[in-house]
């Protein structure tokens, strides 16, 4: 990784904002020729799943996405976005889970019916014990014009990332205070895993596409097959780290140094974002 990715770190303004709303928009995260390059794979992705016989009215969900193509794979360290993860996050993480979405007109009448709230993870939030912690990220890239409400846009609480629980209509209207995040073709969301959110019908004329990327510690388990290991050996160490790569299981928990080049790249480089714990114990 290049040193000119440090001028992309997490600013003071950015962490207050993530801290107190839960989520952070960076517009032009992606350059136009990068979104219109990402869109026509994107498309070419949508096109083999109606071919396969998929209702061309219904939302397509693509797990284990970075596969199909070496642009998927490039935005794994993204320099304008990686400096920011690891700055919520700090520098022992992977990807642990990936989904592309693509949400085309649905045809429907627009409605107030309740949308599926809901925190990541699953089990998590009822498996461990209160406050939660944070655990992961998502980044999620917007390909399409998502900045009219109505478009299949994902709706948020703003600062509910530190809720535990969520008074959800029964049925009808939205949770207080909730809100569609309105983004522009390139911006990219980065959003806690705790923040109450959902998604929404796509009332309009245009086809959502979203890239959704998913950052957490390397001890936890990745959420989809991930199928990364064919490009560890032609990866960078850093990339690798992102990848899953480690030495063995014990890796994960108590990491060497080659098991996360990334903490090694920031001592030198970033010295203030490693902190003072000790980085290898076995």
């Amino acid at each position: 990784m290049d040193a000119s990715a440090l001028q992309y770190r997490l600013t003071d303004q950015e962490r207050s904002i993530f801290e107190s709303q839960g989520f952070l928009q960076i517009e032009n995260a992606l350059r136009p020729d990068q979104v219109t390059m990402l869109t026509k794979i994107t498309d070419g992705l949508h096109e083999r799943h109606l071919a396969a016989g998929k209702p061309a009215d219904t939302a397509m969900f693509w797990p284990n996405f970075l596969p199909e193509d070496r642009a998927f794979l490039d935005l794994v360290d993204y320099p304008p976005i990686l400096p920011k993860v690891w700055g919520i996050l700090g520098w022992n993480i992977s990807i642990y889970h990936a989904h592309l979405i693509v949400t085309p007109p649905s045809g429907r009448q627009r409605s107030t019916a309740t949308f599926g709230w809901h925190q990541d993870s699953g089990r998590v939030n009822f498996d461990l014990p209160t406050p939660r912690p944070r655990l992961s990220i998502k980044v999620g890239y917007f390909l399409s014009d998502v900045s009219e409400e109505g478009r299949g846009n994902f709706w948020v609480v703003p600062g509910s990332h530190v809720a535990e629980n969520l008074d959800v209509p029964d049925g009808r209207g939205q949770p207080e205070g909730a809100v569609p995040v309105l983004a522009k073709p390139g911006t990219a969301v980065i959003f806690d895993r705790r923040l109450w959110h959902a998604a929404s019908p796509n009332w309009s004329e245009i086809t959502r596409k979203v890239l959704f990327y998913g950052y957490g510690y390397r001890w936890i388990k990745p959420k989809d097959e991930m199928t990364l290991s064919d490009f560890w050996d032609e990866s960078d160490p850093i990339r690798r780290q992102l990848l899953g790569w480690g030495t063995g299981a014990n890796g994960f928990y108590s990491p060497a140094s080659e098991d996360v080049p990334l903490r090694g790249w920031l001592a030198e480089h970033s010295p203030d974002e490693v902190g003072a714990e000790k980085h290898a114990e076995r």
